[in-house]
């Protein structure tokens, strides 16, 4: 796929997704949310050689800030529902996705671009980034899983004060409320988002698969974590990765994982 509004490169052993429409501040339309589905779900899957993803947006003023809401202006019930549907359905491929998906939040991240960095599975953002769900204003709700990731991330109290008032919040009081891992200057944010990806890449790559699946697997419902838990573990010991981790810490060496 030829990519218009994602900028794809892959270098020391990373992929790097920037969303770029610098001029939109990066705004998710319909093509972006199509082109996200087509990586996370068909490129990415076949591409090797690589730890982990970085998303980002282009420019220093916003990460992804909402969606076209130009776009939104013909919905109707059922058309609404079924874009809500399909949005859901690209986040959801990001939280499933087996290796690790890192938001770099470099400004703005309100609407369908907090729910963007919330699908990831971790979060730096910039001094200067704002966190905010404010569809109320438009007398819409969020509806690519927003009202639920935030829930999980913040508590049902402060979720329900930020949807239901619309408020942004600083970086600083996204990391107060575990919206967020790390904030630094923005020049900053880059190095530390590729440092914790090399980290987790110095990881047996099939046990960070499973975590990932085991973690998710608390909030999905239906799903028994605990027994999806002991499924990953027992998955786990019958892999080559956990005998060189073990004899590794045995004999006080790193460990040499192959993803086997």
């Amino acid at each position: 796929m030829n990519y218009e509004n994602l900028r794809i490169e892959q270098a020391d052993h990373i992929l790097f997704v920037t969303i770029d429409r610098e001029k939109a501040l990066n705004a998710l339309n319909r093509k972006t949310v199509e082109e996200l589905k087509h990586f996370f779900t068909q490129d990415a899957p076949k591409r090797s050689d690589y730890q982990g993803i970085i998303l980002t947006g282009a420019g220093h003023r916003s990460f992804v800030a909402g969606a076209d809401i130009k776009e939104f202006l013909g919905l109707d019930a059922k058309r609404g529902a079924a874009l809500s549907k399909a949005g859901q359905e690209v986040f959801l491929a990001i939280e499933r996705f087996p290796r690790p998906v890192l938001a770099a939040v470099n400004g703005f991240a309100l609407g369908g671009g907090c729910e963007l960095a919330m699908a990831c599975h971790l979060r730096v953002a910039s001094e200067n980034a704002k966190f905010g769900q404010p569809e109320v204003k438009l007398g819409i709700i969020p509806g690519y899983g927003g009202t639920q990731r935030l829930v999980q991330y913040v508590g049902k109290t402060k979720a329900m004060e930020l949807m239901l008032t619309g408020d942004m919040i600083s970086a600083a009081e996204a990391m107060e409320l575990g919206l967020v891992n790390y904030v630094l200057p923005q020049d900053d944010i880059m190095d530390k988002a590729k440092e914790l990806i090399h980290k987790i890449g110095a990881q047996g790559p099939i046990a960070v698969a499973k975590v990932i699946e085991s973690v998710n697997a608390y909030f999905e419902a239906g799903t028994d974590g605990y027994a999806k838990e002991v499924e990953a573990f027992g998955a786990t010991t019958g892999t080559e990765d956990f005998k060189e981790g073990a004899s590794a810490f045995v004999e006080k060496r790193v460990p040499d994982f192959k993803g086997r």
